[in-house]
């Protein structure tokens, strides 16, 4: 352990995986917002807050379990098809799947469904009275029944991503436990944020549409480079926050003409 401390490689891979664990824990902070916001303040708080800590034991666990988690990389079953030749040569899609590639597809399947019915409910629900509470009735124990389902993927990616980086395990958990406690402090910020910009909402799910997409390409063995899709998200946040700030600059141009209105 104190030789870890004196190297300098080894603190360079804690920030590099401290870094790609947070960017990584972006995804299931997203889904956490959307599912409690739903909630009553008081619920979505316990929600928030369990879901992040079960996220973190899910972690600590796999990473006791580091050789298990590296097997399930190993196939389970062949179709024994082709999905016909790619650019290079090679088959368009695996037909040799792990357990790895089944919960990412489950896991992509399950983020599609979710984030098309969200969709579908505000546009349908777009225009209707509403008290402001939450769109879509649910449990405390069906939002959290949620986030441990996502956390389980999410931690098997965020982990085996961990494998690739460092062979030390004492950089992973460590690495681990700060970025989980970067997303705990960040929850309540992000899901205030998300719940009081309908747009960003909007964006949240197409978001978490787009990442289901990819987990089920990368189950089927076409793996999208994580870099495209944070860079197209970073992008189109971009892009809202700067419809967000001529919105912000509008209301404030037509309250001051309304005031001096009122005044003149």
């Amino acid at each position: 352990m104190l030789d870890l401390l004196a190297s300098p490689e080894a603190w360079a891979a804690f920030l590099a995986l401290v870094t790609l664990e947070i960017v990584l824990g972006i995804d299931n902070l997203i889904f956490i917002s959307i599912v409690a916001g739903k909630l009553p303040e008081r619920q979505a708080k316990i929600a928030r807050q369990v879901g992040i800590g079960l996220a973190l034991v899910l972690r600590l666990i796999l990473l006791a379990g580091i050789a298990w988690i590296v097997g399930l990389t190993a196939p389970v079953f062949d179709l024994g098809i082709t999905g016909g030749p790619g650019a290079h040569g090679e088959p368009t899609f695996e037909t040799a799947f792990s357990w790895r590639d089944l919960i990412l597809i489950g896991g992509g399947v399950f983020l599609v469904i979710k984030a098309t019915q969200e969709i579908h409910h505000k546009v349908t629900t777009a225009g209707q009275a509403h008290d402001g509470g939450p769109s879509v009735a649910l449990s405390l124990g069906g939002a959290i029944a949620q986030i441990v389902a996502l956390d389980a993927v999410f931690s098997i990616d965020s982990i085996l991503t961990a494998i690739g980086m460092t062979n030390e395990l004492p950089i992973m958990y460590a690495a681990v436990i700060v970025a989980v406690a970067v997303m705990f402090a960040a929850a309540g910020p992000v899901m205030r944020f998300v719940n009081d910009n309908p747009t960003v909402v909007m964006l949240a799910l197409a978001f978490l549409m787009m990442i289901g997409m990819v987990l089920i390409a990368d189950g089927f063995g076409r793996h999208v480079p994580k870099g495209y899709i944070y860079s197209a998200m970073a992008f189109a946040a971009s892009v809202e926050g700067l419809n967000m700030l001529m919105r912000r600059r509008k209301a404030r141009a037509l309250a001051r003409r309304g005031r001096a209105s009122a005044a003149g």
